[in-house]
């Protein structure tokens, strides 16, 4: 019970940068950890407004959302797990893979392996390359021992430390409290709209989409983001970046 009412790393966890959602940053921090350059990061400006999801290459392989973590949402949170059994799937038979953050302000990291880590865009990392190792040897281990590997792989935290520190904005402390949080969400093969947050008990299933539907479609934006959106509170602090074809 007490994961669930405090799911968050404790002050004794080790501790990165938070991340800021900036495309390119995290494009440049994907691709130095192997994924393909075939795909990128955008900028989403809006949710609501189709010629602005008009700029998205599709098909829109992930959504990550940065959200106010506000005692609205941590209700509804807590009522959505209540009951419900901590993830132990792993192996090659999962729907997702999924990771449970037990580094501090790592969740900026967190989306962007779980978004590249599944779907389509799994097909798009290189081999030989540090997220083609971490995906290899996560696959085959249970949550616990896959948070673990996270913590113990140096080319995660370089690679994080130095896209972190680059961001527009002046960087906060790695053992700051920080009150955002990101969400990703992507559509598997089946048709499945995830979403995939380590502060969860695991991944959820939100719906089916149709084979001509992503993850900017209506029906997967009313099941995602525009549910954060709706418990807002009139808390503006909402964000959202793209993985899609790349434009260059």
């Amino acid at each position: 019970m007490s994961s669930t009412i405090h799911p968050d790393p404790g002050a004794d966890a080790p501790a990165f940068i938070p991340l800021e959602a900036n495309p390119e940053l995290m494009t440049s921090l994907l691709h130095k950890l192997g994924l393909s350059s075939a795909l990128q990061v955008h900028d989403v400006y809006s949710i609501t407004e189709p010629e602005l999801l008009a700029f998205i290459p599709r098909p829109t392989l992930a959504l990550l959302l940065v959200f106010p973590v506000s005692a609205i949402y941590e209700s509804a949170r807590l009522a959505e797990d209540a009951g419900v059994p901590e993830y132990t799937g792993k192996g090659e038979d999962e729907p997702v893979i999924w990771w449970k953050q037990t580094i501090r302000n790592a969740c900026g990291l967190m989306g962007l392996l779980h978004a590249v880590s599944n779907g389509p865009a799994r097909g798009f990392i290189e081999k030989d390359t540090p997220l083609s190792t971490l995906l290899a040897q996560s696959i085959p281990l249970a949550p616990a021992e896959r948070s673990a590997l996270l913590e113990k792989t140096p080319a995660l935290a370089t690679a994080h430390h130095e896209a972190a520190s680059q961001g527009q904005t002046a960087a906060p402390d790695a053992q700051d409290d920080v009150d955002l949080h990101y969400v990703c969400f992507v559509k598997t093969d089946d048709g499945t709209l995830w979403e995939l947050d380590g502060r969860r008990k695991g991944p959820i299933a939100r719906g089916k989409l149709d084979a001509d539907e992503d993850v900017l479609s209506e029906k997967a934006l009313l099941w995602g983001p525009l549910k954060f959106l709706e418990r807002g509170g009139g808390d503006m602090r909402f964000s959202c970046v793209a993985l899609a074809g790349s434009l260059d």
